[in-house]
């Protein structure tokens, strides 16, 4: 039992809290999908000590916790409304938040009991170090978004030989990549 809610209890046990639907992170035939070096889902139970650790910095509405995440995550990881929202009820449930409209949205702030379960848990939460990425990766994600940009505006052109040779070139350093990674270390 989790927050006194026996309905509830398999939602803060093992499995994921924001788990996409089934499948989508497998790519037909080509094996498991990894977002830039670790899993992108938290692990089910982490997610409530994620939004703790956050109101205990200060109080904070639903949006501004998700928002705060992915900043955090330098945009590679944001946890879904349908994860965060829940989780936010059943720790008011089970006593470790309060909540108070303000301004039209209800803002959260952990409580006494919150901060000891905190505590009881020992050191931060490791979502803390796989939000501190490298500036490489950012970069890596700011490279592939400028390129997406380029291959859009050569997709609008309708000129059928620069598709093609975008196409081509998009192909080749596909295959680039590949053999990057197939390097040995």
């Amino acid at each position: 039992m989790f927050l006194g809610l026996h309905r509830h209890r398999h939602f803060f046990e093992s499995g994921y809290d924001d788990m996409p639907p089934k499948g989508r992170h497998h790519h037909h035939g080509r094996g498991k999908r990894r977002d830039w070096g670790d899993e992108r889902r938290t692990p089910r139970g982490d997610i409530k000590y994620i939004l703790l650790e956050l109101l205990a910095e200060s109080p904070r509405h639903g949006y501004e916790l998700i928002k705060e995440l992915e900043a955090r995550y330098g945009g590679f990881w944001k946890p879904s409304p349908g994860s965060v929202y829940p989780t936010l009820q059943l720790l008011e449930e089970g006593g470790y938040l309060t909540s108070e409209q303000i301004e039209g949205r209800k803002v959260y702030t952990i409580t006494d009991t919150g901060r000891e379960l905190l505590s009881e848990r020992g050191d931060r939460a490791p979502w803390m170090d796989r939000g501190n990425r490298p500036q490489q990766l950012i970069e890596l994600k700011e490279a592939i978004a400028d390129v997406g940009a380029a291959v859009m505006q050569v997709a609008r052109s309708n000129n059928a030989d620069k598709v093609t040779r975008v196409r081509e070139t998009l192909n080749r350093v596909k295959r680039e990549i590949y053999s990057i990674l197939a390097e040995q270390e």
